[in-house]
């Protein structure tokens, strides 16, 4: 049953309404409320949406909640000629498409067990109950279709305050799924401000041997939205000082270089960049790329920009050595190794050396090699192998020369090399 003092929380955000929301006036948003909130039912947007509206944040999902079944919710949807896919019907979930935007209309819930990891729900019609499932009391905010905010926890004074807090026992929400323990330090780095609430850290630091038992997949989608937060810097501090990094990275963290990391990408006003980020944080030896993408599931292409970032750092990067990097590993791995480099060198600034490697590829383009397989042959190489090998003899002669070397004096060293004649002089 909800509290007095929930009661009155509820009852006190009845008159106040999100000022600004575009969203909620949206065509498409309108024929969710319009649709499910039929026959008796109610239907109000929560979480997400209804913070960052609050924060003049921008959203990436509009999600709701009903007091409508899944079954009742795909009735209503396709009566008012909504699509709909039952994406999550077990769990209570139903997928409304509005104009090509889907939005995810949840029953309302509360948990009958968990074990860290999952939960088994039983649907209801308490908003309060439903509310109290969730994890943060940020996230248990509602609004209904003419945006008044419905608040049985709390947590629209806590959102204003850009507080992060555990709905009830911190410890026990921690409990019910340990990827709230990295939730709490990612929503800290996105919407908090100020120290971290003293319980939900001390919960988190009480439970992080839930995290060994996380998926990778879990794991990685939370870091990822911590590391690239405005507030990164603060929250990875805060689990530096705890010791709960190791427990995520399996290692040691570099909290100075990812904070020279973070600073450079602003500086030279580059969007956060988790893969970079990642890798200055956690790259010690070459061979800790593979370990961290087995570790967070990554893709063939971040594994890579994760060696890139791993590779033998050059102490100096000077315009001679950029070119060469521009032209061996392409602009996107260029810019990983040069922006790793800057990071692993200590300078906390945008020094005029710096400033030109970073600017290189504005202002040149790599040449393209001028000899080709065909070229040798015509000159009497015989076909086989040892026309890659020349080539790329010739081609290692050219970028040391500085790309200085052109096509006639590159011929002229391919025949005497082949043994062909040389014309007379005249």
């Amino acid at each position: 049953m909800p509290t007095r003092k929930a009661a009155r929380q509820a009852q006190s955000s009845a008159s106040i309404k999100l000022g600004g929301a575009d969203w909620l006036h949206s065509g498409s948003v309108q024929a969710v409320f319009d649709a499910i909130g039929r026959d008796g039912h109610e239907i109000r947007a929560v979480g997400g949406a209804v913070r960052n509206a609050l924060l003049g944040l921008p959203l990436s999902d509009i999600d709701f909640a009903t007091d409508a079944t899944p079954i009742e919710t795909k009735a209503l949807a396709e009566a008012a000629g909504l699509k709909t896919i039952p994406t999550g019907i077990a769990h209570g979930t139903i997928t409304v498409v509005v104009d090509g935007q889907s939005f995810e209309v949840t029953t309302l819930r509360e948990d009958v067990e968990t074990d860290g990891r999952h939960a088994v729900v039983r649907f209801g019609s308490d908003w309060t109950r439903d509310a109290e499932r969730r994890d943060f009391t940020m996230n248990a905010l509602y609004c209904d279709a003419s945006g008044v905010i419905f608040d049985p926890l709390g947590g629209l004074a806590d959102t204003l305050a850009r507080r992060v807090r555990f709905i009830g026992d911190a410890q026990q929400r921690i409990r019910e799924d340990y990827l709230r323990t990295l939730r709490f330090f990612r929503f800290n780095a996105q919407y908090g401000k100020g120290a971290l609430d003293s319980a939900g850290l001390s919960a988190a630091v009480r439970e992080r041997e839930g995290l060994r038992g996380l998926s990778a997949e879990r794991v990685r989608v939370e870091l990822f939205k911590l590391l690239t937060a405005i507030g990164a810097k603060r929250a990875i501090a805060a689990m530096v000082d705890y010791g709960l990094l190791v427990q995520i990275l399996g290692g040691p963290p570099r909290a100075q270089r990812f904070e020279r990391m973070a600073k450079l990408e602003a500086v030279l006003e580059l969007s956060p960049d988790p893969v970079r980020r990642v890798a200055a944080l956690a790259l010690f030896a070459p061979e800790d790329a593979g370990r961290l993408a087995a570790r967070f599931r990554l893709s063939s292409g971040e594994r890579k920009r994760l060696e890139v970032c791993a590779a033998i750092l050059p102490s100096v990067v000077n315009q001679r050595t950029a070119r060469r990097l521009l032209y061996e590993l392409g602009a996107g791995a260029y810019a990983d190794f040069t922006l790793m480099a800057h990071a692993h060198s200590g300078a906390v600034g945008q020094s005029r050396k710096w400033a030109a490697v970073h600017d290189l590829p504005q202002k040149w383009t790599p040449p393209e090699f001028a000899l080709k397989g065909g070229d040798l042959i015509a000159l009497g190489a015989p076909k086989g192998p040892r026309i890659g090998a020349l080539l790329a003899d010739f081609e290692e002669r050219w970028i040391a020369s500085d790309f200085a070397i052109d096509r006639d004096a590159l011929l002229k060293d391919a025949k005497a090399q082949l043994g062909a004649p040389q014309p007379a002089s005249s």
